[in-house]
């Protein structure tokens, strides 16, 4: 990273030869040594991947206070904007994946979706800008916020996408860097949009990936900010970005040095033999977040070492060391020295509103390392429905959906139900957003579409939103009055209506009455027969003709 703003860091460019790594354990990065090409890149992967997740999605914005903000300052560093934010509030902010989650399909269950070595604060607009795109560098700028550019790409690049995201100079090798962790770490997830990357273990990233990604790579190198950032994460999660450790790893793998046995040049690698554990990061904290009374959160620990003997032993103590609980009092060394390590599971279960705190210690022939347990109770929320207004922004391939949050809650994220139809085909998904819009990809897979939105506050949801239809006929974003769609399923209906509706009533093709439903909401499921059938509500008298296989 280059120098940018001099009130904060001129002065504290430092190059990879002279990169402090006093934190990391001895033995961290030993196992790499002598491996060359997919064996060196499934050596790092293995070493990177077991990492201790983050306590929740909405919790983010607090470990990004750790992260991403300028020394010496409460500001943001925002890496996608110039705007003036200062934390704690991270109102203006998205919590943004870098590497685009869409592209492995969006899943809120893999790793990647709260690893923080990808995952940074952007300004919400500059956010929306980039999308999914990739990389690459703009002829045509469709969106420019002077550290932001969004546009048409240059000859051979983009692979495939329309538009690409390049981001300021000062920022390219930042982003290089975080996209080899990335295909490194994840070099084993299916990919549903590929213009980067390759479904393959070596090398996964695309050749004018890897053209681009080592030039910014080498024309802008590892910062202090990066070195620091690097540090924080290893603090919260226990894994590093190894291409900042050693940026020469990224030329062994995909530059000049490809077919070489790796041979770490920015820093030594001693390999002493003594006892160590290097998971749990000493004086770490494990936050549990806020969580609602009566309810239990457990967060996994990831407890790796090498050249153990015995066991380590646990023991919770100090504070209100009451309302935490570790599944084991010792675990055997052969675990915690294994691959994957030994991930122990500690429960928070509050018995009394405000915050808590606690400390895990974990001894043994290594010696002793502490961690600080913390969580908060906060009361049950109660929470309305937000209104679903029309779409904007609509094109042949994607769409913004918009709605309205209720004023004077407080809300953690909201939760887009989107239903698909093409065809015969129905298709219904979860999508999670941070502001009261949402950038909707894939439209042209689509006849027509359906939103509703619940928000979400300590992992209760609100009752369901009204429904907005869309289609592709230029008459786009309009609320259908009591609107009543039926899915089918083998052996079931399900009921998609803006509203609750009364007096269902189900016949078949004879005009026969055969079951009636005094009350029906969104995705109410009820079994039928196979058969063809016509559906009637007293708000829908017009029926609606299914088909149940």
């Amino acid at each position: 990273m280059k120098a940018f703003r001099p009130l904060f860091f001129s002065s504290l460019i430092v190059f990879a030869a002279n990169v402090a790594l006093a934190d990391i354990p001895a033995s961290y990065y030993s196992s790499l040594t002598g491996k060359k090409d997919g064996e060196l890149k499934t050596a790092t992967c293995n070493l990177i991947r077991n990492f201790q997740k983050v306590s929740s999605y909405n919790a983010l914005p607090s470990y990004f206070a750790k992260t991403d903000v300028y020394p010496g300052s409460s500001r943001w560093w925002d890496m996608y904007s110039d705007i003036l934010l200062y934390a704690p509030s991270f109102s203006g902010l998205n919590r943004e994946h870098s590497f685009p989650k869409s592209w492995w399909g969006g899943s809120t269950t893999v790793s990647a979706y709260v690893d923080l070595n990808h995952l940074y604060p952007s300004e919400a607009r500059a956010n929306q800008a980039k999308s999914n795109y990739p990389l690459g560098t703009v002829a045509t700028p469709t969106f420019d916020n002077g550290i932001t550019t969004v546009g048409y790409p240059v000859n051979g690049q983009g692979g495939g996408a329309r538009l690409v995201f390049e981001p300021a100079d000062e920022y390219k090798g930042d982003f290089a860097r975080t996209y080899f962790y990335m295909v490194t770490c994840y070099q084993d997830l299916t990919w549903k949009y590929t213009y980067m990357v390759s479904q393959n273990l070596y090398p996964t990233l695309n050749q004018w990936s890897v053209n681009l990604l080592m030039k910014w790579h080498h024309d802008d190198p590892v910062s202090q900010k990066e070195m620091d950032r690097n540090e924080a994460v290893y603090k919260i999660q226990n894994n590093r970005n190894p291409f900042i450790d050693m940026p020469e790893l990224a030329d062994y793998l995909w530059g000049d040095k490809k077919g070489e046995p790796f041979k770490p040049g920015s820093i030594t690698i001693p390999d002493t033999g003594a006892p160590e554990l290097y998971a749990p990061v000493t004086n770490m904290t494990v936050d549990f977040g806020q969580v609602a009374e009566g309810k239990s959160v457990t967060s996994k620990v990831l407890v790796k070492g090498k050249y153990l003997k015995g066991t380590v032993d646990c023991q919770i103590y100090r504070d209100d060391a009451d309302m935490f609980k570790a599944a084991t009092a010792s675990i055997p060394a052969s675990l915690v020295c294994s691959e994957d390590g030994y991930w122990l599971n500690v429960v928070y279960t509050p018995t009394s509103l405000g915050q808590h705190t606690s400390r895990l210690l974990l001894s043994g022939d290594f010696g002793s390392i502490g961690v600080e347990l913390r969580g908060e109770c906060l009361a049950v929320p109660v929470l309305t429905a937000c209104t679903a207004t029309a779409p904007s922004d609509v094109m042949a391939d994607r769409y913004t959906a918009n709605w309205e949050a209720p004023a004077g809650e407080v809300i953690d994220y909201f939760v887009v139900t989107r239903t698909t139809y093409a065809g015969s085909k129905v298709n219904t998904e979860e999508l999670l957003a941070e502001d009261t819009w949402l950038e909707i990809l894939g439209f042209e897979d689509s006849d027509r579409e359906a939103y509703s939105v619940q928000s979400v506050r300590l992992g209760y949801r609100s009752p369901m939103s009204n429904v907005i239809f869309i289609d592709h006929t230029g008459i786009n974003g309009v609320t259908v009055e009591e609107p009543l769609v039926i899915q089918t399923f083998p052996g079931a209906i399900r009921f998609i209506c803006s509203r609750p509706q009364t007096g269902c009533r189900i016949y078949n093709v004879s005009g026969m009455l055969v079951d009636t439903i005094d009350y029906v909401e969104q995705n109410t499921d009820h079994e039928l027969p196979t058969g063809v059938y016509f559906i009637t509500t007293d708000t829908h008298p017009t029926p609606v003709k299914v088909y149940v296989r």
